[in-house]
């Protein structure tokens, strides 16, 4: 549940690493010729079925202070397996906003207002297949968002390697404040396609595809931008299409009879058909304190460098009228660092049917932005923003 902002590697996905090297199972043949592979000649051994998600609840409260807007709130899960074949996910999520960002100070007034999210998921496993069904909805008073999604990934070679396929569609309704109803929509496509192989009993690489597509209202009622000088209306494109891919490498580098450690390193590019193309490089690591194995803390630490690039119709104050114009920073050329970690702790009494832990995490995130200016200065903008998550949450 937790957000990319505050996301640690988790030593306990270890485990996975830890699986011997297995025969090829025969279920793998179809998907191997779905994917215009050569089939070749496979082993014929029986498959060995998926396990759902573990059954579990957790609570957060979340808190994000940074660039004039501070966004708090609770968020609640849970998740209940039936007859090992089917898991149901309920999740509530609320963000109460105080915005005076810098987009909104110096073209309009602050506000306060409280965004919900309601999300149901559902999981089903058939032999090595795990299916997942998904919709969220989320609403505000200015904004109403709906996303449906279904994911399918699939082990083959005996467990050794997973793929996965999926696909999202969201549908946004957008209006104003002072205005009833909605003025107009925007829709959402997302097509994902992933792999992750185990190298080793200690080292595995995933990585991962996406392609989004969005057609409709893509701007912000409330934004301007500058022409000569002078506030206009923000103008983009109604349609935009993007591709991303990320890499990911995780190892166990503990040594014989030390605490368990694990390290990680992400790549991801990201470009799209507004000209924005954009770098995200991280690395981390996560270990085991003290002694007690499983039952001791867990530190998490890691280090995030993000660089983007403008989009093709941005401007802080364009020296010609063109069809296409805007001042969104978000679409302007920027880089940001991170540096965030998070300690996680048994709690004394928890028993193996009953696991409960308390986790805190919080992120330090630095934008500078390179030609995006503050108006009310004329400098170019940049602000630090925090983040901090209190999480409890129990398996059973």
């Amino acid at each position: 549940m937790a957000p990319p902002a505050c996301k640690g590697v988790a030593v306990a996905a270890i485990d996975r690493l830890r699986i011997g090297l297995r025969a090829v199972a025969r279920v793998a043949a179809p998907l191997l010729k779905l994917l215009g592979l050569a089939g070749g000649a496979l082993l014929s051994h029986q498959a060995r079925a998926v396990d759902l998600p573990e059954e579990r609840s957790e609570a957060m409260v979340h808190i994000y202070d940074g660039g004039g807007v501070r966004a708090t709130g609770p968020a609640i899960l849970v998740r209940k397996n039936i007859a090992d074949k089917v898991s149901l996910t309920g999740n509530l999520y609320i963000d109460m906003v105080s915005n005076a960002s810098i987009d909104v100070v110096t073209t309009a007034s602050p506000y306060r207002e409280t965004r919900t999210e309601f999300g149901l998921g559902l999981d089903h496993t058939v032999r090595d297949t795990l299916i997942h069904v998904g919709l969220t909805r989320s609403s505000e008073p200015d904004y109403r968002a709906t996303t449906a999604s279904l994911d399918v990934s699939q082990e083959v070679f005996g467990g050794m390697t997973t793929v996965s396929l999926g696909f999202g569609r969201g549908q946004d309704d957008v209006g104003k404040h002072g205005q009833s109803g909605y003025f107009d929509h925007a829709t959402h496509w997302q097509y994902r396609l992933g792999a992750t192989q185990i190298l080793s009993p200690r080292w595995l690489l995933s990585a991962n595809a996406e392609a989004m597509a969005d057609d409709g209202f893509l701007g912000s009622p409330y934004r301007v931008a500058q022409v000569f000088g002078s506030a206009v209306p923000e103008r983009v494109p109604r349609t935009r299409s993007a591709r991303a891919l990320k890499f990911r490498l995780l190892g166990d580098v503990s040594e014989a009879g030390g605490p368990r450690t694990a390290v990680h390193a992400d790549y991801r590019y990201y470009r799209d058909t507004w000209a924005i193309q954009a770098h995200t490089l991280e690395v981390g690591a996560s270990r085991y304190l003290g002694e007690g194995g499983l039952k001791g803390t867990l530190a998490d630490a890691f280090v995030r460098l993000n660089r983007q690039g403008d989009a093709l119709f941005f401007s802080d104050n364009a020296s010609s009228e063109t069809l296409y114009v805007t001042r969104n920073r978000q679409l302007s050329a920027f880089t940001s660092f991170s540096l965030g970690g998070k300690l996680s702790q048994a709690v004394k009494g928890s028993t193996a049917r009953y696991d409960l832990r308390l986790t805190a995490a919080y992120e330090l995130v630095h934008f500078n932005y390179s030609r995006f200016t503050d108006i009310r200065t004329g400098q170019r903008y940049s602000f630090n923003g925090h983040v901090l998550q209190l999480v409890a949450n129990a398996k059973f």
